[in-house]
C-alpha cells in the first residue's frame, strides 16, 4: 500500500469519525454516547487526523494520542480556558474543554486500545496477504 493511498484512508476514516463526533454533539443528550462513546472516538478523530501527516514509521502514534488527549483534559483541571481568557469563546471551550474529569481519561485510554487494536490487526493481515 503506497503512503498516499494510506493518506486517503486515514483522511476518509478521520471525516467520518469527525462527523460522528459532531453528529453526536449535535443530536444525541443521554449520559452514555455522548459523554463516554464521543470521548472515546475522540481519540481516533485525532490519530486519523495525525495519521494523514505521519502515515508509516510511527509505532506509538495511538500513546502520543492518549498522552495528548490528557494532557487536554488535566488542562481542564487548571482552567486553561479561563488562564488564557477565552472562557468567553464558545469554539474554544469546545475544542479545549472546560470541565475535567478523570473518566474521560479513561475514556481516552480505551480509545488508544482499541486503535492500537486495530492498527495490530490491520498491519497483521497484510502482512499475512504479503
Amino acid at each position: 500500500m503506497t503512503v498516499k493511498s494510506k493518506r486517503v484512508q486515514y483522511g476518509i476514516a478521520f471525516l467520518i469519525l469527525l462527523i460522528t463526533e459532531a453528529a453526536i454533539a449535535i443530536y444525541v443528550h443521554d449520559d452514555f454516547i455522548r459523554p463516554y462513546i464521543g470521548d472515546v472516538l475522540v481519540v481516533g478523530v485525532v490519530y486519523c487526523f495525525a495519521r494523514i501527516f505521519f502515515p508509516d514509521g510511527v509505532k506509538l502514534m495511538p500513546l502520543y494520542v492518549f498522552l495528548f488527549a490528557a494532557l487536554v483534559e488535566t488542562l481542564q483541571y487548571f482552567q486553561f480556558v479561563k488562564m488564557l481568557g477565552l472562557e468567553g469563546n464558545t469554539l474554544a471551550k469546545i475544542i479545549i474543554g472546560s470541565t475535567f474529569d478523570v473518566k474521560d481519561i479513561m475514556c481516552y485510554f480505551a480509545g488508544m486500545l482499541i486503535i492500537a487494536a486495530l492498527e495490530t490487526w490491520r498491519n497483521s493481515s497484510r502482512a499475512r496477504a504479503e
